[in-house]
């Protein structure tokens, strides 16, 4: 469950930029972190992931309506890379922020819930998908 004020932080810029974090399937026991974005850009990233040609697993996605946001749960330790303009990644260290089955915080809900294929997007395959939506979206509003 998320415990609000037990996050130890947030980064948008790259404290290391060498640094790995594991991808790939995260037990629903184990902590991780959470990449919050406006959700204009996160539902056009969670539009190209699902309809990538890799058909790349998107884990859970929480929607705040009160912020208008987007929340995608991601391994632990994306925190310490994460380097996407625009973007938080905020940092558990195993404190906090679990896989839930409800969402965690008041005024949310699941846009995608917790499944047990996918049980968090791999960083990087999210990186990529929040890159692409934001040109997208500059796209579009240069159309205006």
């Amino acid at each position: 469950m998320l415990h609000i004020g037990m996050e130890t932080g947030s980064r948008t810029t790259a404290t290391n930029p060498t640094t790995t974090t594991t991808t790939g399937p995260t037990p629903a026991d184990q902590p991780c972190d959470l990449v919050t974005v406006p959700a204009r850009q996160g539902l056009e990233a969670v539009d190209i992931l699902r309809r990538g040609r890799d058909h790349e697993a998107v884990g859970p996605v929480l929607h705040n309506g009160a912020c208008d946001t987007l929340g995608f749960l991601v391994p632990p330790g994306t925190a310490d890379a994460w380097d996407v303009p625009g973007s938080a990644c905020t940092r558990t260290d195993g404190r906090g922020l679990r896989l839930p089955t409800t969402p965690p915080a008041a005024g949310s809900g699941w846009l995608l819930p917790p499944a047990e294929d996918a049980p968090v997007t791999d960083p990087a395959v999210l990186r990529a998908a929040l890159d692409q939506a934001a040109r997208l979206l500059e796209a579009a509003d240069g159309c205006n």
